[in-house]
This record gives C-alpha cells, sequence and structure tokens, in this order.
C-alpha cells in the first residue's frame, strides 16, 4: 500500500476516532436525538441536490438510512448523554465486526472463520470484564446501549452489503436523507423537543462546529475515502486500521475531558482490542503494506 494510502487511512481513523469528541460536545447542550437529526440535516444538504440517487431500491435506502442514522447513532449519543464515556463507546461500538460476522451467518449463510469465532470470544470477554469494571463507577444502562448500537451497525452492514450500491458517497447522502424526520419526531415525544425546531436556547459555537464536524468529514468525507481505500486495496489490507479508531477515541477524550480509565476498563479494553486484531488482520495484510 502506497505511503500515501496508508496516510489516508490513518487520517480517516483519527477522523472516526475524535469524531466522540464532538458527539459529547453536541450532546452537552442539545438532546441526542435533536442532535442526531441535524448530523443528518447537514450529511444531506446541500449534496443531495449535486449527486445522483445510486443504484439502490428506495426501501434499501430507508432501511440503511433507519438502521444506521435513527438506530445506531441514534442509541449512542443517547448512551454518551446518559453516562457511557465517549472513549470507551469508540472501543465498544467497534463490536459491530462481531455482529456483522454473526448477522451475515444468520441471514446470508456466511460462515465464520475460526479466527473469527476465536476473535470474538476474547472481544465478548473484554465486554464483560468493562461491564464488570463499570458496575461500580458508571451506569450498565449507556454500556448495554452501546453494545445495542453496535449490533445496529452490524445489521446496517448487511444492508449496504445487500443493496450493492454503485456510489458508497451518494448511498450515504440519499440515505441520510431518510434519517431527520424520524429523529425529531423522536426527539419530540422522548425528549419534549419542539419537533425540527431548535432548542430554545441558542447552540454554542463549538456546539455548532461539533455537529458540523459529524456531517461532514465523519460522515461525508472519511466514510467516502474509506470506501476508496477498500476498492484500491483488499478488506484485509484497509480493516485493519479500523483499529486505530478507538486509540484516537479513547487518546482524544482523555486529553479534551480527562476521561478516567480504571486499571479493569484498559484490561477489557485491550482484550477487546486484541479480539478484533485476532478477527480482522491476516498474514496477507503484512504482505500488501511491504509493497
Amino acid at each position: 500500500m502506497p505511503a500515501a494510502q496508508i496516510a489516508l487511512a490513518i487520517l480517516v481513523a483519527a477522523i472516526y476516532g475524535t469524531a466522540f469528541v464532538a458527539i459529547q460536545y453536541a450532546v452537552l447542550e442539545i438532546p441526542p436525538l435533536m442532535a442526531t437529526g441535524y448530523r443528518y440535516v447537514f450529511t444531506a444538504l446541500p449534496l443531495i441536490f449535486f449527486i445522483r440517487k445510486p443504484n439502490v431500491a428506495w426501501l434499501h435506502l430507508a432501511a440503511y438510512g433507519i438502521m444506521q442514522a435513527v438506530v445506531m447513532f441514534g442509541i449512542i449519543f443517547t448512551a454518551i448523554r446518559m453516562g457511557m464515556p465517549p472513549g470507551l463507546a469508540s472501543m465498544v461500538v467497534q463490536l459491530q465486526v462481531f455482529f456483522t460476522v454473526f448477522f451475515a451467518f444468520a441471514l446470508m449463510g456466511e460462515k465464520p472463520t475460526p479466527k473469527q469465532i476465536l476473535g470474538a470470544a476474547i472481544a465478548i470477554f473484554g465486554v464483560g470484564i468493562i461491564g464488570w469494571g463499570l458496575g461500580a463507577s458508571a451506569p450498565l444502562v449507556p454500556f448495554f446501549m452501546t453494545i445495542a448500537s453496535a449490533a445496529a451497525w452490524g445489521i446496517a452492514n448487511i444492508i449496504s452489503k445487500k443493496a450493492k450500491p454503485n456510489s458508497m458517497l451518494g448511498y450515504v447522502v440519499w440515505s441520510g436523507a431518510f434519517a431527520p424526520l424520524p429523529l425529531f419526531a423522536l426527539s419530540s415525544l422522548i425528549e419534549g423537543t419542539n419537533f425540527g425546531i431548535l432548542p430554545i436556547w441558542p447552540p454554542s459555537p463549538i456546539v455548532i462546529a461539533s455537529i458540523l464536524y459529524l456531517a461532514y468529514p465523519t460522515t461525508v468525507l472519511a466514510f467516502t475515502a474509506w470506501v476508496f481505500l477498500l476498492q484500491k486495496h483488499s478488506a484485509a489490507a484497509v480493516t485493519p486500521f479500523a483499529l486505530l479508531i478507538p486509540i484516537f477515541g479513547m487518546g482524544s477524550t482523555a486529553i479534551m475531558f480527562g476521561e478516567p480509565l480504571s486499571a479493569i476498563t484498559l484490561l477489557g479494553a485491550a482484550l477487546v482490542f486484541i479480539g478484533l486484531a485476532v478477527a480482522v488482520i491476516r498474514r496477507r495484510t503484512i504482505r500488501v503494506f511491504k509493497q
């Protein structure tokens, strides 16, 4: 893999990881479902007027938009608002790798490899340790919500796998257009906000910047760059860079918010990381890096 593309992969991981800082800032002032809704307003606008609809059925676009934006991100934004440490969330949500493997097996008959099964077992053990460590210091409900968010991400991956869009940028933009209305409706019902209206207090500049960061660099730019890399190289060469996401996530939140990480939490996070590495890194990956 050329050095420039390795740098691009690292940049994508950094954007995804630091996005958890933006989420934390956004939900401090704006209710989480409303904040997620505004994220996807800006994801779709104004790009939807300049990018063609991909060759995907409307049902697939709607399903992906609802599952990825409304369910997955709606849950994780809410979990962070409820007390889930954002850096730790960046690690736990990577369980989506194993949920994707499971759903691919259950719904599409794709059998997991022994390495994927071993990696999943190690990661699940790590999650159990994290949950045990959090039991005395943080509410467990947001922790389990983050796991549910990872499961929703896995389902969204299967939806996109079945859809096979010809343009992933178009897929993200057009599917994102299905998210704001349900998110604003849920925010009105659950959070007591006015449907589609800004909070009664004006958001601070850092909150506005956070939502724009989540919409454009994170959702549009990083996702498109990731797909570009997957088109240029094998998944075995590209996927391991996703392991950098929780490193950037936990590092950036520790710097910005002083997020405390106990020894037990770090042990569990290390096991999740090892499990992910076992599942996704292959010998072929090392050979590609040497090219």
